[in-house]
This record gives structure tokens, sequence and C-alpha cells, in this order.
């Protein structure tokens, strides 16, 4: 394994964003471990139903807080039903699949989980209307997706005892819920703003759960990458393409400050893919135009696809993760 190290972190060059096309877990932890080597990750496959999505998935991990599935989405339930058994299962089975495929593997190994704040928009309390609406009720989920988090990453530690375990939180909606776009059930009006500081210090409280690297996801327009190095994340995921000007100087900040950058430089849907290289030449571009120093790209960036592959067809998806791999080795042997 490449020793790439950003202070007391290490980083493989590439890797995946989290959900794979369709319903074999083997299948897919022999796929993802041999595309990324040096940095593997346990895999979603939503494709198999309701729990396997990613709001179902994450809600299996709560502790002491339960879900079922309505017409309407995700709402919170008195007690654990077949919704909450299944998800678990499909947890277990992707966990073991992994296990199977990293026997003796030591460096990172990415999973992923849903962050307290899209999770609050994305479940509804009895009432039918989001968590987000209640603050009371967004503190209590954060709570628990917390105590779920330790045991989760406890679990990963005990199956794959030489990884360095990253956690990453996916947080689509965090920009909407900052900004006050989430709609409610209606459909008619839209929750109002959250506090910066309150979803800054909630998302704290909930990186807080594990010990190493956290990384928060979002492939939404602009993301708030300031607020996220305050939470603490040591790395940020976004989709390349979404970049603006306006998000330069935070990308630039980002970087001189340590954060790892994870750029979704492939698209995460079906299209005609470029050389590597070639892929590789907007983050070069933005680098001279920064004025960084070229010789950092390489182990300041983590290269993905731009969000996740659940939409893609399996033979994209198998060569999407390979473009990324060799887009990396590209940026590692030519860095200026």
């Amino acid at each position: 394994m490449s020793e790439q190290s950003k202070g007391e972190y290490v980083w493989g060059p590439a890797t995946g964003v989290g959900s794979m096309p369709g319903a074999d877990a083997r299948e897919t932890a022999r796929t993802v471990t041999g595309s990324f080597e040096d940095f593997p990750y346990l895999a979603e496959l939503p494709a198999r139903g309701p729990g396997a999505d990613m709001i179902g998935r994450t809600a299996g991990m709560l502790v002491e807080m339960y879900v079922h599935l309505e017409p309407s989405g995700w709402r919170f339930s008195d007690r654990p039903g077949r919704d909450t058994r299944r998800a678990r299962s499909w947890l277990g089975e992707d966990l073991d699949a992994l296990e199977e495929f990293t026997q003796g593997y030591t460096g990172p190994l990415k999973v992923q989980a849903v962050g307290p704040w899209t999770l609050a928009a994305g479940v509804e309390t009895r009432n039918g209307e989001a968590v987000l609406r209640d603050p009371g009720a967004v503190r209590d989920l954060a709570g628990s997706l917390a105590e779920g988090l330790r045991g989760h990453l406890a679990e990963v530690r005990r199956r794959v005892p030489g990884a360095q375990v990253v956690l990453q939180l996916d947080e689509p909606s965090l920009t909407a819920v900052l900004r006050g776009q989430v709609r409610t059930a209606s459909g008619y009006r839209t929750y109002r703003a959250v506090d910066r500081q309150l979803v800054e210090g909630t998302l704290r409280d909930v990186m807080g759960a594990h010990d190493g690297p956290v990384v928060v996801h979002s492939c939404a327009p602009d993301v708030p990458f300031a607020l996220l190095r305050r939470a603490g994340a040591a790395g940020v995921s976004f989709d390349f393409s979404l970049l603006t000007e306006r998000d330069e100087e935070a990308i630039g900040e980002a970087v001189e400050g340590g954060t790892q950058l994870f750029a979704g430089i492939v698209p995460g849907t079906d299209t005609a893919l470029s050389d590597p290289a070639g892929s590789v030449m907007g983050v070069r571009t933005l680098w001279r135009r920064l004025g960084l120093n070229p010789g950092t790209l390489a182990e300041s960036l983590v290269l993905t696809p731009s969000c996740g592959l659940a939409g893609a067809s399996p033979a994209y998806a198998r060569a999407a993760l390979a473009h990324c791999a060799r887009a990396a080795r590209s940026l590692a042997d030519n860095p200026e």
C-alpha cells in the first residue's frame, strides 16, 4: 500500500462514494476491493429494495429508534419491524462479503452512513412531518445515530482488524437544510432554515462517535466547505463538476488547512469516459489557478466518482472505479 499521509491519517489515492448497481454483495465486494487495493469501501446496494437504500440502511443502525416504510417514505415506529430487520440483515450480508475479501488487509477502509441533517430531512415523525421540523427530535436522532455508529464502527474493526476505518457521512440535503429549502409533507411549504451554529454543532457531535477520520460527502451544489471543516471533518467529498468560482477560495483554504479533498471526477451514470489523464485536467488547472504547490496535488486528493453508482450499469460502474484508480496513478506519476 502507498504510504501517503496527511497529518495523522493515511489515505489511499482513489476510492468509491458508496452505492453500486445490482444485488450481489459478494460480487460487489470483489469488484470494490479489486479496484481499490489501497482504499476499499463498504458498498451499498439499494437495488435490493427498502432498507438497502441510504436512508433505510442508516435508520437500521439507530439505537432505540426504529422506522418503517410508508408510501410517503421512512417514518418512526414504536418497535423494530420487518423493515428494520431487513435493513440490518442486508448490512450484515454486506459486512460478511467485505470481511471475506479483506482478509489480511491493512490500510484505510471507508464506511458510509447518512449524516444527521439529511437523515432528519428524510425521516418522518409519527405525525408525517420530517424530523427536521422538531429540534428536540433532531437532537434525539443525532444522539441515536452517534450511538449506532459507534457499534457499527466497532463491528467493522472486529471484522477487518488491520483497517484504519474512515467514516463518511452522506449529507446531500445539507445545503437545502441551511437554506430552508426542504419541502414539507404537503409540498406547498418548506421548513425554516436551521441555524448554522446548530448544524455545525450537531455534525461535530455525530463525528465524535468515531475516533478516526470523518469525511462528509455531498454531490449537491454549494457544499459548505468552511462549516464542515469547523465541525471537524478531516475530508470533504464533492462533485468536482459542480464547483463554481465562489467555491475556489474555500477549496484553497481547505487544502492549506490540511483537509483532504475527495474529488468526484467521473459521472455517476453511464457516459463515455475520457482517458484518465484528461479526467484530472480540470483539477490540475484549478491547482494552478489557486497558486497551490503542484507537488501537493496527489497527496491532497482522493479521486472518486461524482456520486454513488446505483443508477449506472454494472459494466459502467466497474469501468468508473477502474478509471478513478488510473487517474490517481496519473496524478501521482505526473504531478506538474
